[in-house]
C-alpha cells in the first residue's frame, strides 16, 4: 500500500505513476511480484520490461495536499476515513509510508510534528499489526529555507521508529532524502516544481524504496 499525500499521488511524474511505475518495473526486471493497493487510481495502465507489456496496478492511497493528521483546512491521512478504511479494505502485507511534505512546506505545528508522527505509526501498527511497515525521510525540496525544517522533521523520524521497534513493531525507515541529495544538481536534475520529483527523481525514489523490500518479495 503506497501511501502518502501528492508525491505518492504521482505530482509531478509524466506518466502519473509516482516512484510506482518504476517499483513495478524493478520488481518485474528481478522476477519478483509486487501490486499495489489503494482506493485511488494514477498511474500508466500499463509498463514495457523486456519487451513485455503487463498490466500496471494503479492503485493507491496517495491524496494531494494532505498532511499527518488534520490540522485547520489540511485533511490529514491519519484520519479514520483515510488510513483506519484503507487498511480495513485492503489488509496490505507491505505499506510504504511517506508523509510529512505540506506539514514542513506550510510550517503547520512543526513543534508537535515527531508527536503527530509518533501518533499516526501507532494508529498504523495498531491497525495493520503483521504488516512491514516502510517508513521514509521525506525528499527535499528546491529551497533551501524549507529544507532546514525538511531535514529537522527527518531527524526525528528514527527515534519515533525505533522506540516502536523496541516494542515489537514491524517499521524500517528509508532515506529518500538522502537518496535525491546524493546528486548535488537533485534541484534540477531530479526536481518537478519545489515539492514534486520529476520522472528521474521518481526513479531514484523507486531504487530506494525496492532496496527496502525486495527481500520480503516473492
Amino acid at each position: 500500500m503506497p501511501l502518502g499525500d501528492s508525491i505518492t499521488a504521482g505530482n509531478g511524474s509524466s506518466d502519473r505513476g509516482s516512484y510506482r511505475s518504476e517499483l513495478f518495473r524493478l520488481s518485474l526486471t528481478n522476477a519478483r511480484h509486487v501490486t499495489f493497493v489503494g482506493r485511488n487510481l494514477t498511474g500508466p495502465n500499463s509498463v514495457t520490461v523486456g519487451g513485455t507489456t503487463t498490466p500496471f496496478p494503479r492503485n493507491n492511497e496517495g491524496y494531494p495536499g494532505y498532511t499527518i493528521d488534520t490540522q485547520g483546512t489540511r485533511t490529514g491521512i491519519a484520519t479514520p476515513a483515510v488510513v483506519d478504511s484503507a487498511l480495513t479494505m485492503f489488509t496490505p502485507h507491505i505499506i510504504l509510508l511517506m508523509i510529512g511534505t505540506n506539514d514542513v512546506n506550510n510550517d503547520i505545528d512543526l513543534p508537535n510534528l515527531p508527536t503527530r508522527f509518533g501518533a499516526l505509526l501507532d494508529r498504523i501498527t495498531t491497525m495493520a499489526p503483521g504488516a512491514l511497515l516502510v517508513v521514509a525521510k521525506i525528499i527535499p525540496t528546491s529551497m533551501d529555507a524549507t529544507n532546514t525544517a525538511v531535514q529537522a522533521y527527518n531527524s526525528e523520524i528514527p527515534g519515533q521508529v525505533q522506540a516502536r521497534v523496541a516494542a515489537g513493531k514491524h517499521i524500517v525507515v528509508v532515506d529518500q532524502y538522502a537518496a535525491l541529495t546524493a546528486n548535488p544538481s537533485y534541484k534540477n536534475a531530479l526536481l518537478n516544481d519545489n515539492l514534486h520529483p520529476n520522472d528521474a527523481g521518481y526513479a531514484v525514489m523507486a531504487q530506494t524504496w525496492y532496496a527496502a523490500i525486495k527481500a520480503y518479495l516473492p
